[in-house]
Formats: C-alpha cells, sequence, structure tokens
C-alpha cells in the first residue's frame, strides 16, 4: 500500500471515502449476521435439550415442553428470517 499525499487526502471527498470503505462495512455486516445465526443455533441446541429432559422427567409438565417448544420455534423462525435476509443483502456471497 502507498499512502496518498495529504494534499490528495484532503481534496477527497466524504463520497470517495465512503465508496473505498463500502467492501469492508459490507463484510464487517456479514459477520455480525453470521454471529446472529450461530447464537440462534446455540439457542435452538439448548432449547431442544431441554425439551428432551422435560418430557424425560417422570412427571412431565406439559405447559413448560409448550413454552419450551414456543421458544424453539421462534428461534427457528428468526434464524430463516435473518437467512433470508442475508441471502436478499449479499446475493454474490451465496454458498
Amino acid at each position: 500500500m502507498k499512502l496518498k499525499p495529504l494534499k490528495e487526502l484532503l481534496a477527497m471527498s466524504k463520497e470517495k471515502l465512503d465508496e473505498a470503505m463500502a467492501p469492508i462495512r459490507a463484510r464487517q455486516v456479514r459477520s455480525k449476521a453470521e454471529l446472529e445465526i450461530a447464537k440462534l443455533d446455540e439457542k435452538l441446541i439448548s432449547s431442544e435439550t431441554r425439551i428432551f429432559e422435560l418430557c424425560a422427567q417422570k412427571e412431565i409438565n406439559f405447559d413448560s415442553v409448550i413454552s419450551e417448544m414456543d421458544v424453539y420455534a421462534l428461534a427457528e423462525r428468526r434464524k430463516k428470517q435473518l437467512n433470508k435476509i442475508v441471502s436478499e443483502l449479499f446475493p454474490e456471497m451465496q454458498k
């Protein structure tokens, strides 16, 4: 990388600087979305485990099972929505 002369840097418009930073910002947003997806994955696994534990109890509390199933369903729906958002924002980065 070669530094530009200060005169040129000062002459650069804010739009040009923003344009130069766009790819970096896009990667940051993509990384943040992937982190959120990972958090939802963890929540899904934890919730599924909790559902199994609740069902394995001697005295099943159906209200607790239903509540945990709601938690699981919400996390699953949020993950699908987040994946859709990511695929629409970053169509060129599809796997």
